[in-house]
């Protein structure tokens, strides 16, 4: 069985950032600026992944979601295999992804995908392809967070590597079953923490992380690289029946933090309940993206807590995206040759 502690664990940015949450949680919220054209949900930060979907029947649908073994992930793949759809769920290890698969009711099916290994990630999408159906759901939900010390993948950070890279190339690859769907979906869970990215936005100079590592900026850096990516894929997906879309799930308690000092850990714990969301309520945003039959259309957009918001700054900045675009399409040259290219 998954260890009880994997749902107990933290997601937050350290005792500063839990702090400033705390106190913002305290006064009153300013209403976010929205897309124009966008439909609103009546959803809020309270919402569940259950509530966004309750009444629909998902069944005929093929949804992958990477990272299942834990955290949002789970309850994702959890709701979405109770309303029917057949969930592909992704662990680092076969073992781990079949012992999440197993602990959810509906149909779901375990895959191998290390998305710090590219040969890893082909080797996923090609056994999705060989399942010759259509891919409805395409939810980029794994990741790394705040690696004490700089490591590298192919001389790059690793977060860099795991949280866009690889998400990247696996949807680059699956990009003929995501159009063979009556309408696919690209889903990135993204944080609030692109805030933390360096000013410039990405440092192309610096992808190996070795000038001035500091991890949450690192962190915040391949963040800020999921929208972008999104932003980009939106624009060369106009005119096909695939969306793409991402999200701020919010600072909730997940596996996700492990990696943070033990101190920022317990910190979180003592005071964390004040303000952080349940696993329930944080897996609702990529559920409501992956499911509404409202945005069926809608493209391109950065959501949290089941709506749209113009996040500003470096996150609507095309010039980085298409930028971003182009150097992760060289870093990955190797593994996408035999991967259709969208034009630009």
């Amino acid at each position: 069985m998954r260890r009880s502690m994997n749902r107990r664990e933290l997601l937050a940015g350290g005792s500063a950032v839990i702090a400033s949450a705390a106190l913002a949680g305290c006064g009153p919220r300013a209403e976010p600026e929205r897309p124009p054209g966008v439909p609103l949900s009546p959803w809020d930060r309270n919402t569940t992944a259950e509530e966004v979907t309750e009444g629909m029947d998902l069944s005929g649908r093929t949804m992958l979601i990477t990272g299942v073994t834990s955290g949002l992930g789970f309850e994702s793949m959890r709701v979405l295999a109770m309303r029917g759809a057949h969930v592909l769920g992704t662990g680092r290890t076969l073992e781990s992804a079949r012992e999440a698969c197993a602990a959810v009711e509906g149909r779901a099916t375990p895959l191998v995908l290390d998305l710090a290994d590219f040969d890893s990630v082909v080797n996923c999408a090609i056994e999705v392809q060989a399942m010759e159906q259509p891919l409805d759901v395409l939810m980029c939900n794994a990741g790394i967070m705040e690696l004490p010390e700089a490591r590298q993948v192919y001389g790059i950070e690793q977060q860099f590597v795991v949280n866009h890279l690889g998400h990247f190339l696996l949807t680059q690859r699956l990009l003929p079953q995501l159009m063979a769907a009556e309408q696919g979906r690209v889903v990135v869970v993204g944080s609030g923490a692109y805030k933390d990215a360096p000013e410039t936005g990405i440092e192309f100079d610096n992808l190996s992380g070795e000038r001035d590592y500091q991890p949450r900026r690192a962190y915040g850096q391949s963040k800020l690289a999921n929208y972008l990516f999104v932003r980009e894929l939106a624009r060369r997906l106009e005119g096909t029946r695939v969306t793409a879309n991402a999200l701020q799930p919010g600072v909730i308690l997940t596996n996700l933090g492990r990696h943070l000092p033990r101190s920022r850990q317990l910190l979180a714990r003592m005071i964390g309940w004040t303000f952080m969301r349940s696993v329930e309520a944080g897996a609702a945003t990529q559920v409501y993206l992956a499911t509404a039959p409202a945005l069926a259309g809608v493209s391109g957009y950065f959501f949290k807590d089941s709506n749209p918001f113009l996040p500003g700054g470096n996150m609507e900045n095309d010039e980085l995206a298409a930028r971003l675009w182009e150097v992760s399409e060289e870093i990955t040259a190797d593994w996408l040759l035999h991967s259709p290219s969208l034009a630009a």
